[in-house]
């Protein structure tokens, strides 16, 4: 779309609702407020798919999306060698230059750094998350972290890395947007094995500044494993103060320590950003971005349009990508899914949450008849709406 429809392209809309109203039976269309930009846009046959039911396509949950791929979300990176922490603390008020010189002078303790740490509510779910300065703690997290320029991008960003184990507790999806309790709108950037025992995620500096957290109240120590005393640290920090000792490992008896860690390796060296892994995954993420709208709905628009990604045109009406966009319109809806710097409406991880974020802005996540309005503005037809209504109907059947 590009502008607002002249005077006579608006009557013209008002003229074919009304054939339209007439011909399927009293259905009304009021366009109030709407966005009525979408008249300009022609009626877009869906391209030929195979006549089957969506539950003998391929599983969503099996198909993956393809794009090209995240130049600058490969491994490698700076050079940074880890300094890994040996022990986590929390004190009860923001720790005083003084005292952090003390922690610095005990014994076996090699490099000291303090962060902002709170905790957030999500629907209910409390998350413990440091707020760093992603410059200054990149060396404290494990050499594939380190090493995955991403990560630090995404809190740069203002986004949520999720620690690997709170990811699979809490449900998390890559790329889905949360809503913090009496805050903002979090974007889950990336899953990662922090290696922070009680912490769930990280955030920058200055999101946990908006979000209230309490300045300086957490200390890292590194130095040799299982060397730290950790009285001397209870007794500068003082009482109250919770202490987590992250080399408990080393601190055991060695014969206490038959392989306990194998099989949580593949864990430990994974670092997943920005993109969900199945179309599954992505169509439930980008839902998230229209408080309301069912991820069902636009499953149901990727089979109509392209049979999720297999066939993304250009169509007869010049329409292009997974999601079926017309340029003019991707220029006002696209979005940057994944965080890769670009909107491409040829990538899945861009289309997908634009078709999503289109929807929305047409009424989608309000439900009903605002539902069914906001997928006939994707699409002139109102066949193609109860088609639409209709797959989606049969993937809640399928994946409930």
């Amino acid at each position: 779309m590009s502008g607002l429809p002249s005077f006579r392209a608006v009557m013209l809309m008002v003229i074919a609702v009304v054939v339209v109203t007439a011909a399927a039976g009293g259905i009304a269309v009021i366009l109030g407020d709407d966005l009525v930009g979408t008249a300009q846009e022609p009626v877009r046959k869906p391209q030929r798919q195979p006549q089957r039911q969506p539950s003998a396509a391929p599983r969503l949950d099996q198909l993956v999306p393809t794009a090209e791929p995240v130049k600058d979300f490969g491994e490698g990176g700076p050079g940074v060698t880890p300094t890994p922490p040996r022990v986590l603390a929390i004190a009860r008020s923001t720790l005083p230059k003084q005292t952090r010189f003390k922690l610095g002078a005990l014994k076996h303790v090699q490099k000291v750094v303090t962060v902002d740490a709170g905790a957030v509510k999500v629907s209910g779910t409390a998350l413990n998350l440091l707020a760093v300065d992603p410059a200054d703690f990149r060396s404290w997290t494990p050499q594939p972290v380190a090493d995955q320029p991403a990560v630090w991008s995404a809190l740069v960003r203002g986004e949520l890395v999720a620690d690997a184990s709170a990811t699979r507790k809490f449900g998390m999806i890559l790329g889905a947007m949360y809503q913090v309790d009496g805050g903002p709108r979090l974007r889950v950037a990336a899953s990662a094995p922090l290696g922070l025992k009680g912490v769930d995620g990280l955030v920058g500096a200055d999101l946990g500044k908006s979000l209230g957290f309490a300045p300086g109240v957490a200390v890292l120590l590194h130095g040799k494993p299982g060397k730290i005393s950790e009285s001397g640290v209870r007794k500068l920090l003082g009482k109250g103060a919770q202490v987590v000792m992250l080399d408990a490992a080393a601190r055991a008896p060695k014969q206490a320590q038959p392989n306990q860690t194998q099989p949580n390796q593949p864990d430990q060296q994974t670092v997943n950003v920005g993109r969900p892994g199945s179309y599954l995954e992505l169509y439930k993420a980008s839902a998230t971005r229209c408080p309301g709208l069912s991820w069902t709905v636009l499953a149901a628009i990727g089979q109509v349009e392209s049979g999720h990604g297999r066939n993304n045109g250009p169509s007869s009406a010049g329409a292009l990508g997974p999601m079926q966009f017309m340029p003019a319109t991707w220029k006002h809806y696209g979005v940057d899914g994944d965080g890769d710097g670009k909107s491409d409406i040829w990538s899945p991880y861009d289309a997908v949450p634009g078709a999503a974020n289109y929807l929305c802005a047409n009424g989608a996540g309000k439900g009903g008849q605002k539902l069914r309005k906001a997928i006939w503005f994707y699409n002139h037809s109102w066949e193609y709406v109860n088609k639409v209504m209709g797959i989606a109907e049969a993937y809640a059947r399928t994946y409930a």
